[in-house]
């Protein structure tokens, strides 16, 4: 019946900051469209925005039990029709178009993320509510970041770790290897190039070889965080040329490509988390690799980041 009634019904969003996300205090400006083949009497239209994080998994084992939780980030809805009358409206056969405008609350929202155990959605829904008939809903997702909220100097400095090993083989052991990395920056963008600067140095008798590694790690929980799933993913890697035994120093560039599709980091909900960590490491043949780890963030700062210069 509905589609005998109604047709080309479409919700257009006008994209904000030049792109097509939104962040907490932004206008979420558009409008909505359908034609009439027919006259109709419509009690009301109104238009929803729902803010909402999910997780599901079940248990491993024999007893297949199931987790999930959900939590609401935020809620609320307008009428954009009518306005002016109280009570059921006529409309004419044609093609109607009502503007509508939000603007989205201020507040420390997670960013929108899909998962393998879970999600945080941001939707807007239409819902045209017609006498004696059931209210019908047309519904569009739109895309949420938070800009993190750290310290903007934090995200911005440098970051430097180090580490060495000694082989022992037998009654005997080599000289000590040691590695000194640095990244020009704590956080990054989807899309990004990051540049790791290594110097090392391999007193042993064998040749090593660098190597880096981005990996995304998910974790998702009930309420009150009584159960939980975690999930490990390589996004990207990079190596850097081997490096002979007995070299006293050595210094290389390996560059990652964070994948453009990289979900923002998400620490500020109770039923999701996503991180980011490099792994920086030296590879020694038939012994435990030698590594250093910086903990990174993937986020969406206020304007675009300028790369500084290099360290």
């Amino acid at each position: 019946m509905f589609g005998r009634t109604f047709g080309n019904f479409s919700i257009d969003l006008n994209p904000a900051n030049g792109g097509g996300s939104y962040s907490g205090g932004d206008a979420l400006t558009g409008r909505i469209s359908f034609e009439l083949r027919e006259e109709v009497t419509i009690n009301r239209v109104a238009v929803a925005l729902r803010g909402r994080a999910g997780v599901f998994w079940a248990g491993v084992g024999s007893k297949k039990t199931h987790h999930s939780a959900k939590l609401d980030v935020f809620k609320f809805k307008v009428v954009v029709m009518p306005q002016d009358t109280a009570g059921p409206t006529k409309l004419l056969p044609g093609t109607h178009v009502y503007p509508f405008t939000f603007q989205l609350p201020h507040g420390d929202f997670p960013s929108s993320f899909h998962g393998l155990h879970g999600k945080i959605v941001y939707t807007l829904t239409v819902a045209i509510d017609r006498p004696w008939h059931m209210s019908k809903e047309f519904v569009t997702e739109f895309n949420f970041v938070n800009p993190h909220c750290a310290n903007q100097t934090e995200l911005m400095s440098p970051l430097a770790g180090s580490n060495s090993m000694t082989l022992c083989c037998l009654w005997c052991s080599s000289g000590p290897i040691s590695m000194d990395v640095r990244l020009e920056r704590k956080a990054f963008l989807p899309g990004e190039l990051v540049t790791i600067f290594c110097e090392f140095s391999n007193n042993s008798f064998r040749t090593t070889t660098p190597k880096a590694q981005l990996f995304q790690k998910q974790a998702f929980f009930t309420h009150g965080r009584e159960y939980h799933r975690r999930q490990q993913k390589l996004l990207t890697s990079g190596a850097g040329p081997p490096i002979r035994g007995h070299t006293s120093k050595a210094t290389s560039e390996i560059t990652l490509t964070i994948p453009a599709d990289t979900a923002f980091t998400i620490s500020n909900c109770n039923l999701i988390g996503v991180d980011y960590i490099i792994v920086v490491s030296l590879c020694v043949s038939g012994s435990p690799d030698l590594e250093v780890l910086f903990p990174i963030i993937i986020t969406a700062l206020p304007g675009r980041i300028a790369p500084p210069p290099h360290l």
